[in-house]
């Protein structure tokens, strides 16, 4: 069975992607609140990684996440995180920008995108929101 990964270009590809969406996440002013999301965790660089490693699953390859973590719940994953609308949001809009930069087209990449959407809809909550405190 011919997966997303393998139509969008393989492991290669959804690196590229990933490399794309994090230089963003760090250069975009409108990400900055989610960028700095990281620094309370393990940082961008661990960020970056575990991200291609959920991404390759995600998309119907190796499930290099779910064999570091034994899951990949996305809820379970960020249920420390304030996550508000505005970062759905925000988050959304850059991983379409580096999408399309990436040049990731079509039907299946709209399928993507609305997966993608609903996902990230669903992690809005209501966690404290620690990102104005100072450390």
């Amino acid at each position: 069975m011919e997966t997303l990964l393998s139509k969008i270009g393989g492991e290669t590809a959804v690196a590229s992607l990933v490399t794309r969406f994090y230089d963003l996440m760090e250069t975009r002013p409108e990400a900055y609140e989610i960028h700095r999301l990281h620094f309370r965790g393990h940082g961008l660089a661990h960020t970056r990684a575990e991200q291609l490693d959920f991404m390759i699953g995600f998309l119907g390859g190796r499930q290099y996440y779910r064999e570091k973590h034994g899951h990949m719940d996305l809820r379970e994953i960020h249920a420390h995180v304030p996550i508000r609308q505005k970062d759905a949001q925000v988050w959304l809009e850059t991983w379409e920008m580096a999408l399309d930069e990436c040049g990731f087209t079509g039907v299946d990449v709209d399928r993507l995108k609305t997966t993608v959407t609903r996902v990230a809809n669903r992690l809005v909550n209501d966690v404290h929101d620690w990102r104005t405190e100072t450390s």
